[in-house]
Protein backbone atom coordinates (compact mmCIF):
# COMPACT_ATOMS: atom_id res chain seq x y z
CA UNK A 1 0.00 0.00 0.00
CA UNK A 2 1.09 3.67 -0.72
CA UNK A 3 2.39 5.78 2.10
CA UNK A 4 -0.61 7.99 3.70
CA UNK A 5 0.03 11.55 2.52
CA UNK A 6 1.62 13.24 5.63
CA UNK A 7 -0.51 16.26 7.85
CA UNK A 8 0.87 19.11 9.30
CA UNK A 9 -1.70 20.31 12.37
CA UNK A 10 -1.06 24.35 13.09
CA UNK A 11 -2.19 25.82 16.46
CA UNK A 12 -1.87 29.61 16.30
CA UNK A 13 -4.49 31.99 17.70
CA UNK A 14 -3.03 34.66 14.77
CA UNK A 15 -5.28 34.11 11.85
CA UNK A 16 -2.32 35.67 9.51
CA UNK A 17 0.68 33.50 11.34
CA UNK A 18 -2.03 30.27 10.42
CA UNK A 19 -2.50 30.98 6.59
CA UNK A 20 0.96 32.26 6.40
CA UNK A 21 2.28 28.81 7.39
CA UNK A 22 -0.88 26.34 5.87
CA UNK A 23 0.27 28.30 1.86
CA UNK A 24 3.97 27.57 3.25
CA UNK A 25 3.49 23.83 3.37
CA UNK A 26 1.18 23.69 0.48
CA UNK A 27 3.65 25.14 -1.59
CA UNK A 28 5.78 22.11 -1.01
CA UNK A 29 2.99 19.50 -1.25
CA UNK A 30 2.39 18.69 2.41
CA UNK A 31 -1.05 19.14 3.43
CA UNK A 32 -1.86 21.32 6.36
CA UNK A 33 -5.18 22.09 8.65
CA UNK A 34 -5.00 24.80 10.93
CA UNK A 35 -6.65 25.42 14.49
CA UNK A 36 -6.93 29.02 16.19
CA UNK A 37 -6.87 27.41 19.66
CA UNK A 38 -5.88 23.83 21.25
CA UNK A 39 -9.18 23.38 22.34
CA UNK A 40 -10.53 23.81 19.18
CA UNK A 41 -7.54 20.94 18.05
CA UNK A 42 -8.75 18.88 21.07
CA UNK A 43 -12.40 19.20 19.55
CA UNK A 44 -11.57 18.40 15.70
CA UNK A 45 -11.97 14.60 13.97
CA UNK A 46 -8.78 14.31 13.16
CA UNK A 47 -7.03 12.29 10.57
CA UNK A 48 -5.27 9.38 10.64
CA UNK A 49 -2.14 10.52 8.73
CA UNK A 50 1.29 11.08 9.71
CA UNK A 51 2.71 14.12 10.43
CA UNK A 52 3.32 16.60 13.23
CA UNK A 53 1.80 19.94 14.70
CA UNK A 54 3.38 23.44 14.54
CA UNK A 55 2.15 25.12 17.98
CA UNK A 56 2.68 28.99 19.30
CA UNK A 57 3.21 28.86 22.61
CA UNK A 58 0.88 31.46 24.36
CA UNK A 59 -2.69 31.33 23.37
CA UNK A 60 -5.99 32.24 24.88
CA UNK A 61 -7.77 29.14 26.16
CA UNK A 62 -4.29 27.37 26.52
CA UNK A 63 -0.78 27.23 25.90
CA UNK A 64 0.96 25.25 23.45
CA UNK A 65 3.13 23.78 26.39
CA UNK A 66 -0.29 22.68 28.36
CA UNK A 67 -1.56 21.55 24.94
CA UNK A 68 1.84 19.64 24.39
CA UNK A 69 1.66 17.63 27.96
CA UNK A 70 -2.23 16.71 26.96
CA UNK A 71 -1.36 15.25 24.16
CA UNK A 72 1.45 13.04 25.19
CA UNK A 73 -1.60 10.79 26.91
CA UNK A 74 -3.05 10.23 23.15
CA UNK A 75 -2.09 6.99 21.45
CA UNK A 76 -0.82 9.54 18.65
CA UNK A 77 0.82 11.61 20.39
CA UNK A 78 2.61 13.41 17.22
CA UNK A 79 5.86 14.96 16.92
CA UNK A 80 5.40 19.09 17.66
CA UNK A 81 7.09 21.78 16.56
CA UNK A 82 7.17 25.14 18.76
CA UNK A 83 6.90 28.42 16.72
CA UNK A 84 6.45 31.24 19.27
CA UNK A 85 7.49 35.52 19.32
CA UNK A 86 7.15 34.83 23.17
CA UNK A 87 9.96 31.76 23.98
CA UNK A 88 12.57 32.27 26.82
CA UNK A 89 15.20 29.71 27.60
CA UNK A 90 13.62 27.72 30.62
CA UNK A 91 10.01 27.29 27.86
CA UNK A 92 12.37 26.26 25.56
CA UNK A 93 13.88 23.46 27.96
CA UNK A 94 10.55 22.14 28.94
CA UNK A 95 9.44 21.88 25.55
CA UNK A 96 12.20 19.95 24.53
CA UNK A 97 12.71 17.73 27.31
CA UNK A 98 8.95 16.62 26.74
CA UNK A 99 10.29 15.18 23.24
CA UNK A 100 9.29 18.84 20.61
CA UNK A 101 11.14 18.72 17.82
CA UNK A 102 12.49 22.00 18.02
CA UNK A 103 11.70 25.33 19.44
CA UNK A 104 11.69 28.33 16.81
CA UNK A 105 11.00 31.84 17.40
CA UNK A 106 8.92 34.14 15.28
CA UNK A 107 10.02 35.31 12.38
CA UNK A 108 11.40 32.26 11.14
CA UNK A 109 13.37 31.44 8.26
CA UNK A 110 10.77 29.37 5.75
CA UNK A 111 13.37 26.99 4.84
CA UNK A 112 14.39 25.91 8.98
CA UNK A 113 10.08 25.56 9.50
CA UNK A 114 9.99 22.98 6.70
CA UNK A 115 13.78 21.21 7.49
CA UNK A 116 12.07 20.67 11.19
CA UNK A 117 8.65 19.95 9.82
CA UNK A 118 10.95 17.06 7.85
CA UNK A 119 12.31 15.84 10.93
CA UNK A 120 8.66 15.93 12.89
CA UNK A 121 7.27 13.78 9.85
CA UNK A 122 9.67 11.14 9.90
CA UNK A 123 9.25 11.01 13.50
CA UNK A 124 6.03 10.16 13.48
CA UNK A 125 6.19 7.59 10.11
CA UNK A 126 8.67 5.56 12.43
CA UNK A 127 6.70 6.14 15.56
CA UNK A 128 3.75 5.00 13.37
CA UNK A 129 5.82 1.58 12.13
CA UNK A 130 6.92 1.06 15.85
CA UNK A 131 3.04 1.07 16.94
CA UNK A 132 2.43 -0.91 14.56
CA UNK A 133 4.66 -4.08 15.16
CA UNK A 134 3.69 -3.29 19.04
CA UNK A 135 -0.17 -3.98 18.36
CA UNK A 136 0.68 -7.51 15.95
CA UNK A 137 2.64 -8.28 19.49
CA UNK A 138 -0.21 -7.50 21.70
CA UNK A 139 -2.38 -9.39 19.11
CA UNK A 140 -0.69 -12.30 19.41
CA UNK A 141 -0.15 -12.07 23.49
CA UNK A 142 -3.90 -11.93 23.86
CA UNK A 143 -3.91 -15.67 21.72
CA UNK A 144 -1.69 -16.96 24.83
CA UNK A 145 -3.59 -18.65 27.64
CA UNK A 146 -3.21 -17.19 31.03
CA UNK A 147 -0.04 -19.98 31.55
CA UNK A 148 1.13 -19.62 28.33
CA UNK A 149 1.26 -15.66 29.42
CA UNK A 150 2.79 -16.40 33.16
CA UNK A 151 5.79 -18.89 30.84
CA UNK A 152 6.68 -16.11 28.61
CA UNK A 153 7.27 -13.51 31.03
CA UNK A 154 9.63 -15.79 33.36
CA UNK A 155 11.18 -17.43 29.81
CA UNK A 156 11.95 -13.57 28.81
CA UNK A 157 13.36 -13.00 32.22
CA UNK A 158 16.04 -15.73 31.75
CA UNK A 159 14.48 -18.15 33.53
CA UNK A 160 15.71 -21.81 32.66
CA UNK A 161 12.82 -24.54 32.21
CA UNK A 162 13.51 -25.99 35.44
CA UNK A 163 13.51 -22.73 36.89
CA UNK A 164 10.02 -22.03 35.25
CA UNK A 165 8.62 -25.71 36.48
CA UNK A 166 9.73 -24.80 40.24
CA UNK A 167 8.16 -21.14 40.02
CA UNK A 168 4.88 -22.57 38.68
CA UNK A 169 4.42 -26.00 40.67
CA UNK A 170 4.48 -27.79 37.20
CA UNK A 171 6.39 -30.50 35.51
CA UNK A 172 9.34 -29.36 33.51
CA UNK A 173 7.71 -31.07 30.45
CA UNK A 174 4.34 -29.25 30.44
CA UNK A 175 6.96 -25.85 30.72
CA UNK A 176 8.64 -26.99 27.52
CA UNK A 177 5.00 -27.85 25.74
CA UNK A 178 3.60 -24.14 26.83
CA UNK A 179 6.77 -22.54 25.52
CA UNK A 180 6.21 -24.19 22.50
CA UNK A 181 2.98 -22.70 21.92
CA UNK A 182 4.45 -19.46 23.32
CA UNK A 183 6.81 -19.66 20.01
CA UNK A 184 4.73 -20.42 17.56
CA UNK A 185 1.73 -18.02 18.74
CA UNK A 186 4.27 -14.84 19.29
CA UNK A 187 5.86 -16.67 15.38
CA UNK A 188 8.81 -16.28 16.57
CA UNK A 189 11.76 -19.14 16.35
CA UNK A 190 14.33 -18.01 18.65
CA UNK A 191 14.05 -16.87 23.14
CA UNK A 192 16.21 -14.15 22.20
CA UNK A 193 13.22 -12.74 19.46
CA UNK A 194 10.85 -13.60 22.29
CA UNK A 195 12.68 -11.58 24.90
CA UNK A 196 12.98 -8.87 22.13
CA UNK A 197 8.93 -9.06 21.71
CA UNK A 198 8.45 -9.36 25.50
CA UNK A 199 10.82 -5.80 25.98
CA UNK A 200 8.11 -4.51 22.96
CA UNK A 201 5.36 -5.30 24.88
CA UNK A 202 5.84 -5.67 28.66
CA UNK A 203 4.84 -1.43 28.75
CA UNK A 204 2.01 -2.21 27.39
CA UNK A 205 0.54 -4.71 29.43
CA UNK A 206 -2.02 -4.45 32.27
CA UNK A 207 -0.38 -4.56 35.92
CA UNK A 208 -1.85 -7.67 37.22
Amino acid sequence: MPHPQPLVLIVDDDGAVRAALQELLESVGIDAVSYASPRELLAADREDRPGCLILDVRMPGGSGLELQHRLLTERDAKPIIFLTGYGDIPMSVDAMKAGAVDFLTKPVRDQTLLDAVSVGIARDRTRRAEMRITDRLLERHASLTPREREVMELVAQGRLNKQVAYDLSISEVTVKLHRGNVMRKMAVTTIGELISAWREIAAHLPVA
